[in-house]
């Protein structure tokens, strides 16, 4: 009995951190492109996951909402922040704090 029960949860625990894995590489990649589009710098080539809570998506389903953070320059000295907002596979908001356009 207690075997079933381990089983399940070392599967669940795997299909957490794999989708965990595409969320945030997903959010890397929208985080580059935001960055590419304004001709700014995506710095330390990373995002963090700051928060993860369970939500419904556009069609009603049990999802994950995953928020990440990351870190850019316009002129190669100051750091901004940004943020991405993850909706199970879907890109739901990319913010960018507010910089000078070169």
């Amino acid at each position: 009995m207690w075997e079933g029960a381990a089983i399940v949860l070392i599967a669940a625990g795997i299909f957490f951190w794999l989708d965990s894995l595409r969320a945030r590489e997903r959010a890397l990649k929208a985080g580059r492109a935001a960055c590419e589009r304004y001709e700014l710098q995506f710095l330390d080539d990373t995002v963090l996951c700051t928060r993860t809570r369970p939500t419904r998506d556009a069609e009603g389903r049990v999802t994950l909402r995953r928020v990440y953070s990351f870190e850019f320059s316009d002129d190669g000295r100051r750091r901004r922040g940004g943020s991405i907002v993850i909706v199970g596979d879907r890109l739901e908001s990319l913010e960018l704090e507010p910089f000078l356009l070169q």
